[in-house]
């Protein structure tokens, strides 16, 4: 048994440091380096909207891969980061941005988390309240006797 451990370790060693790979694939990298990198800042801020919490630079969705593509070919265009953005929001919404502009429509994404934990708060602190003054039932136990 000890034998069969010591033969598995440095495979398990070995899987236990892989590094997952990256989302984009290597027929999706610019050969331009500068247009590149921006690509990937982008894509970085860009939600996968199959997968919902990762960027599209992080997902491995097909849908991902397509707007990773398309980053790409408007870079090549010439368009501005923030044109490429604007094209994108204009085809998915706010949604589609992982930090999403503070606006009216947008409010309950950043009012939201904030309300739910002052609710929260409130009620400890109500079921808190409640606890210290009703107190321990008088006369009961051993207390009673004496």
């Amino acid at each position: 048994m000890r034998r069969a451990i010591l033969m598995l370790l440095p495979f398990l060693l070995a899987l236990a440091l892989a590094v997952p790979a990256g989302a984009v694939n290597p027929d999706e990298i610019l050969k331009d380096s500068a247009l590149e990198a921006r690509a990937r800042d982008i894509s970085k801020g860009l939600r996968c909207v199959v997968c919902q919490n990762q960027s599209i630079d992080d997902s491995d969705a097909q849908l991902a891969r397509d707007l990773r593509m398309l980053v790409r070919e408007r870079l090549v265009a010439g368009d501005s980061d923030q044109a490429v953005i604007d094209y994108v929001v204009s085809r998915y919404g706010d949604y589609v941005l992982l930090r999403p502009p503070v606006r009216a429509t947008t409010a309950v994404l950043w009012l939201g988390p904030i309300l739910f934990a002052l609710i929260g708060l409130l009620g400890i602190v109500l079921y808190f309240r409640r606890q210290s003054s009703a107190g321990p039932a008088a006369g009961s136990g051993k207390d009673a006797g004496k």
